[in-house]
């Protein structure tokens, strides 16, 4: 039996090596027959090798040549920079010693100075220039000058991209007050600010830009609303003012409201003072026995926590969502008084309008909404 299985064994091993050899000679027999076609793909294959590597250097050159241009270019304008700086700087000096530190032609000196310092995205340096800028203008020409306003535009504007939002919010309360000291309430110009100065005071509060608690928050977004509702009732019966502004104040209004209104809804019962006194005084007594061995009652007072702190501060929230709601609602009765007895809007401002107050109507009683479910 093992010498059958031997025997097939070697013949399987001359089966393969025969098909082996056969196989072996059929290439080489068709290698020999296209020598010309092997040849010429070797040859099209190094000069395509050749090629991608003269393509690749020559990029690397390129791409070298363009990064020299480049720190050039760059070492240049460092140098004019360099000179500019030295030459403003100088020009400063020789007019800070001529005029006086506080002379009123420094200011377009400073102004400038800063601008360039701007043109370079060098922020800090240019908000020092323009600071300088400010103090020469209030001290020459007056703590309620107009001369201030422009540099503190730029000083805004400079402040917010360093995002410095307490120096942004003091310079735009700064520029209101000298707004209302310049301008009458009723003035085009003075109600163009209060919407810029509301704008700003609408994005500090929805970002929470200063980082500040709830409380915090509540308070200026209350004052924030005050501030609308007095130049609203200042100037909603004056003929002299545009329908225009009315309503961006009475929109603007509502807006804050809205956010405060939000705030309030999203905060929770226990960040709420209540009017009950949070906890209250219990008698407790009971009997001890005496060194004598008698039985007395002894009795003392405990602090415990009040059981109607608790309902208290729901209606504490209850009643803050009450207030800010109807300020909306007031807000939304002014803009469908607007809207009845105006003609100085167009037909696309009336449709504007009516959508805004029906915006307005259905966010209100997503809050009452809102506010019902929790006040947990």
């Amino acid at each position: 039996m093992r010498i059958r299985e031997s025997s097939l064994m070697v013949a399987l091993l001359i089966r393969l090596c025969l098909s082996s050899v056969i196989l072996l000679g059929m290439a080489t027999s068709l290698w020999a027959q296209q020598p010309d076609v092997v040849e010429n793909e070797a040859a099209v294959g190094i000069d395509l090798l050749v090629k991608v590597k003269a393509a690749a250097e020559a990029e690397q050159r390129a791409q070298a040549q363009a990064d020299q241009e480049k720190q050039a270019r760059d070492r240049a304008r460092s140098l004019e920079i360099s000179r500019q700086l030295s030459l403003r700087q100088q020009a400063l000096e020789n007019m800070r010693s001529e005029l006086g530190i506080y002379d009123p032609a420094l200011l377009e000196a400073y102004s400038d100075f800063a601008g360039f310092y701007n043109e370079i995205e060098d922020y800090e340096n240019a908000v020092k220039l323009f600071t300088d800028a400010l103090q020469v203008a209030r001290i020459s020409s007056g703590l309620d000058s107009e001369t201030q306003l422009p540099v503190l535009i730029k000083l805004i504007d400079l402040n917010r991209k360093l995002e410095a939002w307490q120096e942004v919010d003091d310079l735009y309360a700064l520029s209101l007050h000298i707004n209302s000291r310049l301008y009458p309430l009723t003035d085009s110009r003075y109600l163009a600010y209060a919407e810029t100065y509301g704008s700003w005071k609408l994005e500090l509060l929805r970002d929470n830009l200063l980082q500040q608690n709830f409380r915090s928050l509540a308070n200026d977004a209350s004052d924030l609303s005050e501030f609308y509702e007095r130049i609203i009732v200042s100037i909603e019966d004056q003929p002299d003012v545009g329908v225009n502004n009315l309503l961006h104040l009475v929109s603007d209004k509502a807006q804050a409201d809205l956010a405060l209104a939000r705030s309030v809804a999203s905060t929770p019962v226990s960040a709420f003072e209540g009017l009950a006194s949070r906890f209250i005084t219990q008698t407790r007594c009971q009997n001890v026995r005496t060194t004598s061995g008698a039985i007395v009652r002894q009795c003392y007072n405990v602090q415990v926590e009040n059981p109607r702190y608790r309902q208290s501060q729901r209606d504490a929230k209850q009643s803050a969502m009450n207030r800010h709601t109807r300020d909306i609602v007031r807000s939304i009765e002014r803009l469908e008084t607007i809207r009845a007895t105006t003609t100085e809007l167009s037909a696309a401002q009336l449709r504007e309008l009516d959508n805004q107050i029906v915006q307005l109507q259905t966010q209100s009683e997503q809050l009452r909404r809102a506010g019902r479910r929790l006040l947990l």
